[in-house]
């Protein structure tokens, strides 16, 4: 069994958030070992949606209570547990 990881989905984000502004948002909940926003493919800008990755569950708790609905870099955000189809397949 896969090591359980404590990632947030963020959805809602401005073209000029980038992994390291979202990392440093979120580390004030907690330890983030990755903020990684998801480009296209085809143009390299940013999709508007991203991951933050915790260490422990009570920070990603408190990053979703915390950040959900609030603004980072002018965008309202939407922040929530990832959930990933392999997930539900057990």
């Amino acid at each position: 069994m896969a090591d359980v990881e404590y990632r947030c989905f963020v959805g809602g984000l401005a073209w000029a958030t980038t992994d390291q502004s979202l990392g440093q948002a979120f580390s004030q909940f907690g330890e983030v070992i990755e903020s990684k926003i998801v480009n296209d493919r085809e143009t390299g800008r940013s999709r508007g949606f991203g991951f933050v990755t915790f260490k422990d569950e009570q920070s990603m708790r408190d990053a979703i209570e915390g950040l959900n609905g609030q603004e980072l870099d002018g965008r309202s955000i939407t922040v929530n547990e990832a959930q990933f189809l392999w997930n539900e397949l057990d």
